[in-house]
């Protein structure tokens, strides 16, 4: 089987990203001596693949935001259990007036 430009365009990001298998490379670059148009449209698609290297992750950043993370969750429970009390209370307090007043009559 031929291997197409197509198939070489799609190997590209990674004989770019150096995760492509030695065979693939042999391939890849094989193919672009073969094809010096295709060279010339790989080595302009370089440049658009080079992205600068993420930042590194600061460990006590990371920390900080665990813990405000887990103390809005935190508040959020507490907030919605005095909601849920409160609703609990309100409805158990208009029963026992309606009771009271079924009651008294």
């Amino acid at each position: 089987m031929k291997v197409t430009r197509d198939v070489i365009l799609d190997l590209l990001p990674l004989y770019y990203s150096d995760e492509a298998s030695p065979d693939t490379r042999v391939l890849v670059e094989q193919h672009l001596a073969d094809d010096p148009d295709l060279a010339r449209v790989a080595s302009e698609g370089r440049a658009r693949l080079t992205a600068p290297p993420p930042p590194p992750v600061n460990p006590d950043a990371e920390a900080a935001a665990y813990l405000e993370a887990k103390r809005q969750i935190a508040n959020r429970i507490i907030t919605l259990a005095i909601v849920i009390a409160v609703g609990a209370f309100a409805l158990g307090g208009a029963a026992l007036v309606g009771a009271m007043f079924l009651l008294g009559t």
